[in-house]
């Protein structure tokens, strides 16, 4: 009875809003995928980010660390450079000032054995001669003063300082540092 009181175009209007409430249910389901996918790539990104934000924070963390560790390591070479540098110049003056002393207790004895010819260190023995000039001496050791064997014994002791110096700077391990770690490991 009701197709008799609608027409072809009512039929066809039925026919239209049935076809447009299917269209709207699977627009519907669509929808809800589409969300629960957007959903599951938000999170995706979330963790991303998340994983991104910890790698740089290890990063960021180890070159502290590494910059912590070459401040110290630093530190450390320079106070042991600073100990060999004290220990050289304190080893240089003390065989400079022992040299010198020597030099001055020749410079003395020179003095002394020029001004008293015949004086020896011992009793000089009955019937020989003092030698003339002076105590016999060998052949070329007289060729230096006392001052150029004291300026050559100075250099010697200053090179063989140096040389030691040189060594002992040799020695120090600048990457001799055992609390510096690699890297962290990527995910």
């Amino acid at each position: 009875m009701i197709f008799k009181l609608l027409n072809w175009q009512g039929i066809a209007g039925i026919a239209a809003s049935i076809g447009l409430s299917v269209l709207l249910l699977i627009q519907k389901g669509e929808t809800s995928h589409w969300k629960k996918l957007s959903a599951s790539f938000e999170q995706l990104y979330h963790q991303e980010q998340a994983a991104f934000a910890t790698t740089v924070a290890e990063y960021r963390a180890a070159a502290d660390q590494a910059r912590a560790a070459d401040e110290a390591n630093t530190k450390r070479i320079a106070a042991e450079q600073a100990s060999i540098n004290q220990g050289t110049a304190n080893e240089f003056q003390t065989r400079l000032a022992a040299a010198r002393a020597d030099a001055q207790r020749l410079r003395v004895a020179a003095q002394s054995a020029a001004a008293d010819p015949g004086a020896r260190g011992s009793a000089s023995m009955p019937g020989l001669p003092a030698a003339p000039g002076g105590p016999a001496q060998a052949s070329g050791e007289d060729r230096f003063s006392v001052a150029d064997r004291q300026l050559a014994t100075e250099q010697a002791i200053q090179l063989d300082e140096l040389i030691k110096w040189v060594k002992a700077q040799a020695a120090v391990d600048p990457n001799a540092n055992p609390h510096v770690e690699s890297a962290p490991n990527t995910r």
